[in-house]
């Protein structure tokens, strides 16, 4: 088969689950060429320069980019955000821009309740006080006795839901876009009020979700579950209500770097590994593989079009 061009690969860990999408790519055609996954323009530029589709990790994705790939069709987002991607400037230059949704749903899920469970039944103090040598009687809460606040109802924040049913534990949720699924969306103060365990499954936004405010609002002990964004958080005003106590516990996944929420007391985080499964990552790199296929290859519409 005579060669249709070359595909960029930003993701690390794409092809590092238990098939190989990059033979999908080779099978037809398409020559497979790794660059740096920080996205940096003076290393990707000639990789760039003869690419006919871009599968994209986590980093930017700008104007100047799509400038250095004037034979570019389609940047496959491996994942599920695209706030990274200038889609402004990809409509400009006539480049799809397509994601994953729902490729990795199942396992930043698991990993919120992983994390959830993790701050309720305090797990990491327990395994220190094991290593240095004591046996207190840890006390924790169950999730089959509390009320979870989910802020966002897409594929993730459904999964969630489900698992905490099966718990026996209560669900609300705040989500003003929340389709007919048999959830009502109430108010976010409403369900900080209400909420034991308040879990953050929406997209980034302009300022963030918690606020001084809204921890004010919290229910005194109450866990905050973050697997979305960094920049839902107002991680100084977290911080100080760890320290005081009136926030039970933090578990993340994201953190923006801030010191103080690093030595704040109840937490428990994890370096961004919430979708790092081998099924979610063939899930994502064969997703991402089939939109380069058709748009490519078959030059028919891709499923997940964001741009």
């Amino acid at each position: 088969m005579t060669g249709r061009g070359t595909v960029v690969v930003t993701s690390r860990s794409f092809g590092d689950g238990t098939s190989d999408p990059a033979a999908t790519l080779a099978e037809h055609g398409l020559a497979v060429a790794r660059g740096p996954a920080d996205h940096d323009p003076a290393a990707l530029s000639p990789l760039l320069r003869d690419a006919v589709a871009w599968i994209a990790g986590a980093g930017p994705v700008t104007d100047e980019h799509l400038r250095l790939a004037p034979a570019l069709r389609i940047v496959a987002r491996y994942g599920t955000g695209v706030d990274a991607v200038d889609l402004d400037a990809a409509r400009r230059r006539r480049v799809v821009v397509t994601n994953t949704p729902g490729a990795n749903a199942g396992a930043v899920a698991e990993h919120t309740i992983a994390l959830t469970l993790a701050c309720l039944r305090r797990i990491v103090a327990a395994d220190r006080h094991v290593r240095a040598g004591r046996w207190p009687a840890v006390r924790g809460r169950e999730l089959g006795a509390s009320t979870v606040g989910l802020v966002g109802f897409g594929d993730v924040g459904r999964r969630v839901a489900a698992i905490v049913h099966g718990f026996g534990g209560t669900v609300v949720v705040h989500d003003p876009f929340v389709d007919a699924t048999g959830i009502t969306s109430i108010a976010l103060d409403a369900l900080l009020e209400r909420a034991d365990v308040v879990s953050l499954h929406c997209p980034p936004t302009a300022a963030p979700v918690i606020t001084a405010d809204a921890l004010r609002r919290m229910r005194p002990g109450a866990v905050l579950i973050n697997t979305a964004r960094a920049s839902l958080l107002d991680e100084d005003a977290v911080a100080a209500a760890l320290r005081r106590g009136s926030l039970g516990a933090l578990g993340s996944d994201v953190l923006s770097g801030s010191a103080a929420l690093l030595a704040a007391p109840r937490t428990v985080f994890t370096p961004h590994c919430a979708a790092q499964t081998d099924q979610a990552i063939d899930r994502m790199g064969h997703t991402a593989v089939a939109e380069v296929l058709r748009v490519v290859v078959h030059r028919t519409a891709p499923l997940h079009r964001v741009a």
